[in-house]
This record gives structure tokens, sequence and C-alpha cells, in this order.
């Protein structure tokens, strides 16, 4: 389950960005993340669980939010911007085929909220 390496990821992120202090009043990460992003918010949520119990303890009372953003295409024959649907990747305006992928492969570190 590669979700495992993505959540240590996280925690090394954090731990570069943040001191000791901060990383103790670490309340919720919050992720952005798409579907291409090849990652299961359930998954993730158990690795999430499974890290903070065993290796990074002082997350504990951390939780982990995941917000889900659709697949955005962009056209290049109408110039809209439009939502796939069932992995179609055609235009919603114009019907025209599209690759041109604007949003959907996230996976980001959203957001840090900190206890007072």
């Amino acid at each position: 389950m590669h979700e495992i390496s993505l959540v240590r990821t996280i925690f090394r992120t954090l731990s570069d960005n943040f001191s000791a202090e901060e990383l103790d009043r670490v309340e919720a990460i919050v992720l952005k993340v798409g579907p291409l992003a090849n990652v299961e918010p359930i998954l993730m949520q158990n690795a999430f669980g499974a890290v903070v119990e065993e290796e990074e303890t002082r997350f504990r009372e951390s939780k982990l939010q995941i917000n889900t953003v659709p697949i955005l295409v962009h056209c290049p024959v109408c110039e809209q911007n439009s939502e796939v649907v069932q992995y179609r990747f055609v235009c919603g305006v114009c019907g025209k085929p599209c690759a041109n992928v604007v949003q959907g492969n996230e996976l980001l570190i959203e957001r840090v909220v900190f206890r007072d």
C-alpha cells in the first residue's frame, strides 16, 4: 500500500517546515486530492492512523482531512473549463475530445491547523 509512504512523506514535509513546538500543536492536516493522484481517501486515512500509532506518536491528537477535487480539463477549441465525468475526457461545453487536465492530479498539503 503506497499510502503508507505518502503519509510518511507528509510527516517529513511537516518536519522540514515547522518547529518541534509547532508540530506538537498540529490539530489537523488538510490534503487536497484529485482522482488522478491514485490515492484512495479511506486507505490514506487508514495509513495515517497506522503511522501515527506506530511511528509518529506526537500526532495522536491530530486528524487527517481529505478534500477531493474533480478532474477539470481546458478545451483548446472553445477555451472553456469543464468537469470530466466517468473518465470521459471530452469538453463538457462543445463535446470535443480534450486531454488538457487543469485540475485532478493534486496530492497537496492544503493547510495545517494548529491548536492555540
